[in-house]
Order: structure tokens, then C-alpha cells, then sequence
């Protein structure tokens, strides 16, 4: 007979029964089994935990007798009604859902009533009364909503609010001038879609009209508006046809104090991002900028991002040009390429040199007298990665057109590669025909060479000092007369020219 125990499935414990009953007991096995594990797994199942727990940590319940044959078969024909089950997963479900949909409410009900506002401010801007007020303050609540929020700026574009805020512009209030110069300003960051609707509404060509204003608000405002515009490709051509670069480069020259420091980082900034459309160099080259560029080249604070323009406008045939044709412009690049504490103008002044060494013969020359081989030879040494390697290109183009210019000059004979020193006398006397071989060396070097053979030789020299100190020698020590004649001799041959 089965042993159960109720609702405890861990403590089911079923007895076979004898042979004499096989068939009964095992009708009454079945029925068991069926019924209770289902029924036991049911009530787990549903009430979130095991009720065998219940039972087993509950001194007060007593174990329930073993049901006789004839109430097994009862259970069998009529089924046992539900017990009252615990409700508490179901209770957090319900709270959990009911927070969600508050907390959703209350999401939706923000947002319903931020759209409003934009609604509310958009029409302000559009009303066709004199309320100059109005869409002044309208403006102004544009340039507070769009200015840190990307969604706002979006929905507000698409509710209207750039034609109205580009006709402002126009305005004779001064305060509203700024207000939808600012406005404009912030409905374009991050969002190229705008930035294009506010070239399209004409914003550049009335901006222009007001370049001479008195305020210094309205100008600043209107260089910061070329500023995030430029950042668009698609924009670059039609600001720098505009005439909006000979604006910007009349802001960079001022010298007095009404336009302030951020102005003019962010009108060199916008010439920068012009400057990268190749169309727009010819409009630079209307203007005076380059040599005032050189002119300004020392000033750390925008040294930097002048190099940066001038790497783009030597991309261009005309722009070098204009480079070279630049009084003093090689030793000016050169002196950039010895500020250590500033990698980013050396790599950008190496780039310049590489360009233009690589284009024109002229520019070679001119640089070898300006000085630019000690400095890459420095360079090459101390400089950054990019900088070592743009120094050790600008090297080797140096030296393929020393080597042509030697091979001219020697007839175009390949077999010569160096002169044939000595004679009749110098072969009795090795040592004379080598000091007349340096003698004739020495004569036929430019004064570029020997710098840097004078430069070689002091490097050796005190390499020299270092390995006697080091070797704990006598102070006094003295090189052989062979070691100065090597020194002398041959390591200049391989130098990069």
C-alpha cells in the first residue's frame, strides 16, 4: 500500500504490495501517481515555492495519516477542490506593472508638454504683427532650448522655426540681432541637416551685412555662425564665394582690443575648415594672407593652426607657389622646425618642406641656403615618429638632386663618382696626396656642407670626450693624427646629399 504524505513529494515513500494483490495495487499505483505528482507540482509550481518547506518548518502540523483504499479511489472519482494560494509573486508583478505604466505616463506627459512648449515658441517667432518683443524673446528661448538638446534642435527645425529666426536678422533691434544669431548658432550643432537649411534660408549673405556692425556681440556671433557652418562640406564653396574669408582675415589683423581672443581662434578655425576645399584657395590667394601668416609664425597660441592652413593650401599648384614667392618664407618654416616643445608645429612645417621639395627644384636650393639641413638632421634625431620620417624624406630628396647636380658638373660621367686625388708625387707621399685631396674637397664643398661637416666633426669630438671620460684615460689625452684624419675624412661621405 502507498504511504503518502501530503503536499511533501520529497517524503512519498511507496510500498509494493504483495503478489496476492498484484493487479489491484497496481490499478491503485497508478492512480496515485498521476494524481498527486500532478497535483503536488501544480501547487509548487503556482505558489512561487515548494510547499514541502511549509510543511517541514511548521512545528504545528501533524503528518497526515496514510489515506485508506477506498479514499484513494474517492479522490480518484471526485477531485480535491483548490486550496487558497499565496499571492505574493502576483502582487509584485502587479505593482512592478503598475509603476511601469505610472512611470510611463508620467514619461509621455513630460514630453507631451515639452513639444507644447516648442509648438508655443514657434508660433511666437512666426506671428506678422510688429512684436518685436515677442519673437525676441521667442529667440532667445530657441537658443535655451536647442542648446543642449539634440531632439529640440530637430523639432524645432521641423516646426518652422529657421526662416523666421534667418529673418531676424534683418532686424534694426540690435538685442534681436544677437538673439537669432545665437539661435541659428545652436539649432546647427551636431545636426548637418540644419546647418544646410540655414545656408539655403540665405543666413550667410545677410550675416555679411552686418560685418560692420559696432557691436562686437553681433560680430562675434557672426563668426561663430561661419564657423559651425564651414564644418559642412557641402557649405565650404558657397561661404567661401560669399566673401566671408576676407572678413575673417580682416578679424585675424585686428589689433586693437574690441574683438576678443576666442573670436579670433574661431575665425582662424573657420578659414581652416574653408581652406581644406581646394576650390576655395583662389580666394585666398585674392588675399593677402600668406605672407601675413608668415609674418605671425612665432606666436605659439596660433602657430599651430596657421601650419595646418598652409598644409592645405600647398596642396595645390597655386599655393605653393604663392608660398615660395613669400620673402623669407624657407628660414621662417626652418626656425618652426627647432621648436621642440611643439611636435605638432614641426610635423606640420616638415610637411610643408616635403611638399615643396619635392615639386620644384628652386625650392630645394632655397631651402639648402636657408639652413634646413642641420635642422633635419636634428630632427630625424629628437624629433617625433611622423617628424622623423617626413625629415628623412625631405633628406634623400636632398641628396638625389646634390648627387644629379655633382654628376653635371663632372661631365655626366657615372664612373666618377669622386675626384681622383693625387699624382705622380702623391703616390710616393700617400699622406701629401691625401691632404691635397682634402684641400681640393674642402674647395668644392658649398658653405652649407661645411657647416655640416663642422657640425659632424664637433659631434665626433665630443663623442670622443664622453668614451676618454668613460675609460677613465688621462685628461690630457690627445687623438693619434690617424683617428682626426678619419674623422675628417670619412664621414661626411655619408651624409644625405
Amino acid at each position: 500500500m502507498a504511504k503518502c504524505h501530503r503536499y511533501d513529494v520529497g517524503s512519498l515513500v511507496l510500498d509494493r504490495p504483495t503478489t496476492t494483490s498484484s493487479a489491484h495495487s497496481s490499478r491503485l499505483w497508478s492512480s496515485f501517481s498521476a494524481a498527486s505528482f500532478r497535483r503536488l507540482i501544480f501547487d509548487a509550481v503556482s505558489c512561487g515555492a515548494s510547499s514541502r518547506y511549509r510543511h517541514r518548518n511548521d512545528p504545528t502540523d501533524a503528518p497526515a495519516p496514510a489515506p485508506a483504499r477506498s479514499t484513494v479511489k474517492q479522490e480518484k472519482e471526485t477531485p480535491e477542490k483548490a486550496k487558497p494560494k499565496s499571492e505574493k509573486l502576483s502582487d509584485l508583478l502587479n505593482l512592478a506593472a503598475e509603476w511601469s505604466e505610472a512611470e510611463s505616463d508620467a514619461v509621455t506627459k513630460k514630453k507631451v508638454e515639452a513639444l507644447e512648449k516648442l509648438k508655443r515658441v514657434a508660433r511666437e517667432l512666426q506671428v506678422e504683427n510688429d512684436a518685436v518683443e515677442m519673437r525676441r524673446a521667442a529667440a532667445s528661448d530657441v537658443r535655451l532650448l536647442a542648446k543642449e538638446d539634440s531632439e529640440a534642435r530637430a523639432t524645432l527645425a521641423m516646426l518652422g522655426v529657421i526662416p523666421p529666426l534667418v529673418v531676424m536678422i534683418d532686424s534694426d533691434d540690435v538685442d534681436a540681432q544677437i538673439a537669432s544669431l545665437y539661435a541659428l548658432l545652436n539649432l546647427g550643432i551636431g545636426n548637418d541637416v540644419n546647418k544646410a537649411a540655414i545656408l539655403q534660408a540665405g543666413a550667410v549673405h545677410k550675416m555679411l551685412k552686418l560685418i560692420e556692425s559696432p557691436n562686437s556681440s553681433v560680430t562675434e556671433a557672426i563668426i561663430a555662425n561661419f564657423l559651425g557652418l564651414s564644418a559642412l562640406d557641402s557649405n565650404k564653396p558657397i561661404i567661401g564665394s560669399s566673401g566671408a574669408i576676407p572678413f575673417l582675415l580682416k578679424i585675424l589683423k585686428n589689433s586693437d582690443n574690441t574683438i576678443s581672443c576666442q573670436a579670433k581662434q574661431d575665425a582662424l578655425r573657420a578659414l581652416y575648415n574653408l581652406s581644406i576645399f581646394p576650390s576655395n584657395v583662389a580666394y585666398i590667394l585674392e588675399t593677402d594672407m600668406i605672407p601675413f601668416f608668415f609674418n605671425t609664425l612665432g606666436d605659439m597660441e596660433v602657430s599651430e593652426r596657421i601650419l595646418a592652413i598652409l598644409n592645405n593650401m600647398v596642396s595645390t599648384p597655386e599655393g605653393r607657389k604663392s608660398i615660395s614667392s613669400v620673402r623669407d618664407a624657407f628660414p621662417v618654416l626652418v626656425d618652426a622646425l627647432n621648436w621642440n616643445d611643439s611636435p605638432g608645429c614641426q610635423e606640420k612645417a616638415t610637411y610643408i618642406l616635403m611638399v615643396m621639395a619635392h615639386k620644384a627644384f628652386g625650392d630645394r636650393q632655397a631651402m639648402i641656403e636657408a639652413g634646413v639641413v642641420s635642422a633635419l638632421l636634428e630632427l630625424t634625431l629628437l624629433g617625433s615618429t611622423l617628424a622623423q620620417k617626413r625629415a628623412s624624406r625631405i633628406l634623400e630628396c636632398l641628396r638625389v638632386d646634390k648627387g644629379k647636380q655633382i654628376s653635371q658638373n663632372f661631365g655626366g660621367s657615372a664612373a666618377v663618382s669622386a675626384p681622383i686625388c693625387g699624382s705622380s708625387s702623391s703616390s710616393t707621399n700617400p699622406n701629401l696626396g691625401s691632404k691635397e685631396c682634402l684641400e681640393e674637397d674642402e674647395s668644392m664643398m658649398s658653405d652649407e656642407r661645411k657647416a655640416v661637416k663642422q657640425l659632424v666633426q664637433q659631434s665626433l669630438q665630443s663623442n670622443m670626450r664622453r668614451i676618454v671620460k668613460r675609460a677613465n684615460l688621462p685628461q690630457d689625452f690627445v687623438p693619434s693624427d690617424h683617428f682626426k684624419s678619419l674623422t675628417l675624412s670619412s664621414t661626411s661621405k655619408s651624409l644625405p646629399f
